[in-house]
């Protein structure tokens, strides 16, 4: 693989990779590119902080407030879910109408008789997927 580099401060910055295949090379550039293109402020106790997209657990919905949850704190998001879907790298999927999962940070599924999965995040946090999301999150497992 070549690596080039382009000094120019008239040109917007971008990433270009031409590749045979995806690898995990790839995959591991794409998600540092997209980290550092989307920032996410969680808010607790009227403080903002940055946070690290590899710590967030899940984005849920609870009392139409978006929360980022973490591993021992939940931040308030003032960012909308959608946008957060559009924006996100490849290891966040869509698990159901308010919740956005870091398959990362998933440490089971449980399939039901209803045809859903309920997913245990390694926080011990619990939620499900829908049976609309469940064909989208087997691909992104590569299930």
């Amino acid at each position: 693989m070549k690596f080039k580099i382009f000094i120019d401060k008239n040109h917007e910055e971008e990433v270009i990779i031409y590749a045979h295949e995806k690898s995990d090379l790839i995959k591991e550039i794409e998600e540092l590119v997209c980290e550092n293109n989307f920032d996410i402020i969680g808010f607790s106790d009227k403080e903002g902080v940055k946070l690290n997209l590899n710590e967030i657990y899940c984005f849920i919905v609870e009392s139409n407030k978006i929360y980022a949850l973490c591993e021992q704190k939940k931040f308030l998001v003032k960012t909308r879910l959608y946008k957060l879907e559009e924006n996100l790298p490849e290891n966040f999927v869509k698990i159901n109408q308010s919740c956005i999962a870091n398959i990362r940070k998933i440490k089971k599924f449980d399939a039901s008789i209803s045809g859903t999965l309920t997913v245990t995040f390694k926080n011990n946090y619990v939620d499900y997927v829908s049976r609309r999301n469940v064909k989208k999150v087997k691909e992104r497992l590569g299930i």
